[in-house]
């Protein structure tokens, strides 16, 4: 097991809930090793325990059977080692896009927090928005500034809750081309729920295909394509395609490349 920071260890993990009485498995029997520096893609039909799992990860779901471990200990419960960007970004209105990002750094005196908000928000390509409110932003410059955030914390796990699903089509190829940037710069290790499948080839080391309820994992695929990726290429084409028949699309609907 590494003890890289950041690495994850999923071993034997099961969750059931209790709805109106009666248990519902959500999730089966996850095992799963991510090393640290990995960006991830988590993809499956709704309801097959995505979310689900990536709550565990966050420490937001602690009653679970099994283990996930990060670096080598047990999450228990939240942490500042591990951060979370949603799909509708969640800035709160009231507050500045600089006060939302330093909404979470408790402990750090002022002249720090500044230092880290001015980090992060050019690290975004947010320079010169830090007085202005979620409501003057346009919708890729809001996840953008909650990944800022997010990032803020300097977080060893950061974890993608279907981050660009909102978005127009142009805006999402564009934020996935700043999410690969900002992976590539900070190193951590990232975990995205999508359900695009072209998102996640192009964006991805691994893709995590999951089973519907219970969640299983299917299949883990490899994408061992060069960056940047080619979304064109022969190599990237029939990638998606092995993703799309687990799903039963295939060479007959060309055209879907979201589940």
């Amino acid at each position: 097991m590494s003890t890289e920071k950041g690495a994850l260890e999923i071993r034997n993990l099961s969750k059931r809930f209790v709805v109106d009485k009666n248990p519902l498995q959500v999730l089966n029997d996850i095992n799963i090793t991510i090393p640290h520096g990995d960006f991830i893609s988590i993809i499956g039909c709704s309801g097959c325990g995505k979310t689900t799992l990536l709550r565990i990860v966050l420490g937001l779901e602690t009653n679970y059977e099994g283990d996930a471990l990060m670096d080598g200990e047990r999450i228990e419960g939240p942490g500042t080692n591990r951060g979370i960007v949603f799909q509708d970004h969640r800035l709160l209105p009231w507050l500045t896009v600089g006060e939302n990002v330093a909404f979470g750094l408790d402990g750090k005196d002022r002249k720090e927090k500044k230092l880290l908000v001015d980090e992060h928000l050019k690290l975004v390509g947010l320079s010169g928005f830090e007085s202005a409110y979620p409501s003057q932003l346009s919708g890729g410059m809001a996840q953008r500034a909650a990944i800022a955030r997010a990032l803020a914390n300097k977080p060893e796990i950061l974890l993608l809750d279907e981050p660009l699903g909102s978005l127009d089509a142009l805006t999402r190829m564009h934020m996935q081309k700043e999410l690969e940037r900002l992976w590539l710069l900070e190193k951590i290790t990232m975990i995205m729920v999508t359900h695009d499948v072209e998102e996640a080839v192009y964006l991805s080391d691994k893709v995590v295909i999951m089973s519907s309820r219970p969640g299983i994992i299917k299949k883990i695929v490899d994408v061992p394509l060069a960056r940047p990726r080619d979304r064109s290429s022969y190599d990237f084409i029939q990638l998606k395609e092995e993703i799309l028949k687990e799903f039963h699309l295939g060479v007959e609907h060309p055209f879907v490349y979201a589940i």
